[in-house]
């Protein structure tokens, strides 16, 4: 059912949408959900993924034992909408150990490498949440601070 009139519920048109996307959108599309620690730490369901961030991968890997691999993130392929987890290689004949990729949906984050900018939109999002919730009459949330 569609509750939004400015948004197309039309298949073709979505899918047309992500793969014709610039950048800085495949960017946010590329989200992954943060672990329940960091979840409950920051108050924050997700985060776009980074290089350097550490991930585990919770489901649909083709590399030999992937599933619950944890390691860090070498490299985000915006272009191919994937990530490459420096642990998560497999065996090819002809040339040796290659990188597999891993759509971040597949994995949550279990680190969050944190600089200004990061940090500043990790408190955005609270203070956005905080606000929906006092206008639906709820208590505020709190970020739970080390």
């Amino acid at each position: 059912m569609k509750f939004s009139s400015t948004v197309t519920s039309d298949r073709g048109k979505q899918r047309k949408a992500r793969l014709t996307a610039d950048s800085s959108t495949r960017a946010k599309l590329m989200s992954a959900p943060l672990s329940k620690e960091l979840r409950k730490k920051y108050g924050v369901r997700s985060m776009p993924i980074r290089k350097d961030d550490r991930v585990r991968i919770v489901r649909g890997s083709k590399g030999k034992g992937a599933e619950k691999v944890e390691g860090k993130v070498d490299r985000v392929y915006r272009k191919k909408f994937c990530i490459y987890i420096d642990r998560n290689t497999k065996e090819k004949a002809g040339a040796g150990m290659v990188p597999v990729p891993i759509d971040p949906s597949n994995v949550e984050i279990i680190s969050l490498k944190l600089d200004r900018n990061r940090q500043q939109k990790l408190t955005e999002k609270l203070q956005s949440r905080n606000a929906d919730r006092a206008r639906k009459g709820l208590a505020p949330e709190t970020a739970q601070e080390e």
